[in-house]
């Protein structure tokens, strides 16, 4: 015997048009994210390596989380 499950719909994150090319907009997010990171820490610390380590893992994290934000069932 078998059932008919609806299928599973899959919808595509935002996406901006950079230079021609989709972007999804969870990759800008974590870019802008970080940008804002490492001018902030390092304005504040004047250390180049705090700054650019703490934007690494910002923008690690927040394409990850936007990434399954996207992707979660709607």
């Amino acid at each position: 015997m078998t059932t008919d499950s609806p299928a599973r719909v899959r919808r595509r994150p935002a996406s901006v048009d950079v230079a021609g090319t989709a972007w999804p907009l969870y990759k800008l997010e974590a870019l802008v994210a970080a940008v804002l990171v490492l001018l902030t820490l390092f304005a504040i610390t004047a250390d180049a390596q705090t700054a650019v380590l703490a934007a690494a893992g910002t923008a690690t994290v927040v394409w990850w989380a936007r990434l399954l934000h996207y992707r979660r069932e709607p």
